[in-house]
């Protein structure tokens, strides 16, 4: 397998980890892949299909014949924009349990590096430093203080017409920190070589500046 320049970006949920490695990608204008953005169009396709989430067959063999791209910023699921479908509260809800299934993981991890042949990329997700390219050319890892991943994802939902409050919101983040971090299989935990970024007083062109002032320093 033939790989280009790869830069992994993982952390928790509202870290900035989309927002930082979709402009960064721009700015060094290699292909951006959002993980996290594959598992909840998966996630959505079992809601709409009302595939039993309990029936690992039956899901494995529907992720088999699911054709998920990204194009000009957009996500595919079969052929049809999912873009905000997938950022729905029913995906929020399920998304983190779906993703702990180990069959699930592994074809994903599967499709995510078939991705990349030929490639320059920027990948984001919870898992891509340690499990998917633990030889990534440069790993970083995003960190914010969990109030301000709050205030971030409640911003965020409102400019999206879901007027959630902060204190669930903040209670959702909480619940899924602490699932990405105890599952079994791939936990959320910053890889031995990752350089750890805060980005709590830090805006998204500071971030990026960083990112490319690091890959020069390697």
């Amino acid at each position: 397998m033939i790989m280009g320049y790869i830069i992994a970006i993982d952390g928790p949920a509202g870290a900035g980890k989309s927002t930082v490695a979709r402009n960064l990608a721009k700015r060094l204008k290699f292909t951006y892949i959002d993980s996290g953005a594959m598992y909840r169009a998966f996630t959505f396709k079992i809601i709409e299909n009302n595939i039993n989430i309990e029936d690992k067959e039956n899901l494995v063999h529907s992720l088999r014949n699911t054709d998920i791209k990204f194009q000009n910023g957009r996500v595919y699921l079969d052929n049809n924009d999912v873009t905000e479908k997938i950022r729905s509260r029913e995906v929020d809800m399920l998304v983190s349990k779906v993703s702990s299934i180990p069959e699930i993981r592994e074809i994903m991890v599967d499709i995510q590096k078939r991705m990349v042949i030929n490639e320059n990329i920027v990948m984001d997700g919870r898992d891509i430093g340690t499990v998917v390219f633990p030889d990534a050319n440069l790993k970083i890892f995003l960190t914010a203080s969990i109030e301000e991943r709050a205030r971030r994802r409640t911003k965020e939902n409102r400019s999206k017409g879901i007027n959630d409050k902060y204190e669930d919101v903040l209670l959702e983040i909480k619940k899924r920190d602490e699932a990405d971090s105890n599952r079994d299989i791939s936990p959320l935990r910053v890889a031995n070589d990752a350089i750890t970024i805060d980005t709590t007083n830090k805006n998204v062109e500071e971030i990026v500046n960083e990112i490319i002032f690091l890959m020069g320093e390697i």
